[in-house]
């Protein structure tokens, strides 16, 4: 069991996500950066499908009540457990007592505490995830407060050695060097709607940046940049979206959709971020620019199947490193 600290409304239990209920008007919801909670779970020894806890609001704070094996992924944060730094995306074994402390991040917005055994709460619908518009599941369905006891599973699986072990995706260092610079590049395939946009619209989506505006949450990103405009006047009926969709309202203006998409809707979509790059709008925060590159479905598949290599290489790896702790 685990004791936080510190409140955070935005501080969330999550997990892969609520999958197979769209029909239903239930979003995915989930982690909102679906490669550090992998990471994170991988480090801890945890199934994929483990919940951690999605920490928004900082600085944060939590107790161990018992001895636990932990791992801090995502923003680049200094972790604190007690006095000791300890060094990014890194898993170690915290002793009862002792207190960890996540603060502000110098780049990125979001990061996972993942715990050894994955946080024990109930299950809803297949998933541990908290889903904020519905108000269920996780915590409560509630951002954690101050005073909460969090459940963790126990796991007979081996404790990480207490010195620690680290993986850090291939990626990071290129998404790290982007946001220094305010500008980060998501890969996208053409949406249902595209050839319905003019061809100086679709030019200006892959030659122009677009700004994360303050109207951003887990729903979704509102950008704001180069008018997006229509050949001609468009009626749809409302349809099935999903995280990563690209929608266009009547503004001329994108909004993409993230982690608590919508299941819905009838704005014409213009593009869909494809799923091994939404992790990279995850992290990035108001006010950055986003630019859209076009890809085709073959790689859009192919990067999706690296990055799924690359997890099992890292639990290989870590696996081997724990047996020799």
């Amino acid at each position: 069991m685990i004791e936080i600290l510190s409140n955070g409304a935005l501080n969330l239990i999550q997990d892969a996500g609520r999958h197979g209920h769209l029909r239903l008007g239930v979003s995915r919801s989930g982690a909102m950066d679906a490669l550090a909670l992998a990471v994170g779970n991988a480090l801890t020894g945890n199934h994929a499908l483990a919940a951690a806890i999605e920490i928004s609001l900082f600085p944060f704070r939590v107790r161990f009540h018992r001895d636990m094996s932990f791992a801090v992924t995502g923003a680049d944060c200094v972790v604190r457990l007690d006095d000791k730094v300890l060094p990014p995306w890194w898993g170690c074994t915290a002793r009862a007592g002792q207190t960890l402390v996540v603060e502000h991040p110098k780049r990125g917005c979001r990061a996972y505490l993942s715990l050894a055994g994955g946080v024990d709460v109930a299950l809803v619908m297949g998933s541990r995830s908290t889903d904020l518009k519905g108000a269920f599941g996780g915590f409560e369905g509630r951002g954690l407060r101050r005073g909460d006891t969090v459940a963790v599973h126990e796991t007979a699986n081996r404790p990480i050695h207490r010195t620690g072990l680290g993986a850090v995706p291939r990626a990071l260092p290129s998404l790290w060097q982007s946001l220094s610079e305010g500008v980060v590049t998501v890969r996208v395939l053409p949406a249902a709607e595209y050839r319905h946009f003019t061809e100086a619209a679709r030019q200006a989506f892959v030659e122009q940046a677009y700004e994360i505006t303050p109207d951003a949450n887990r729903v979704g990103y509102r950008l704001r940049g180069p008018e997006l405009a229509l050949s001609a006047p468009l009626e749809l009926l409302s349809h099935g979206i999903v995280p990563g969709t690209v929608q266009v309202p009547p503004s001329g203006q994108p909004i993409v959709q993230l982690a608590e998409a919508n299941t819905c809707g009838g704005y014409p979509k213009i593009a869909t971020v494809i799923e091994t790059d939404l992790w990279k709008l995850a992290q990035a925060p108001v006010g950055c620019r986003v630019r859209f590159a076009l890809v085709d479905v073959s790689e859009a598949l192919e990067q999706l199947s690296e990055r799924t290599r690359e997890i099992e290489k890292f639990q290989q790896t870590l696996a081997l490193m724990s047996s020799r702790g």
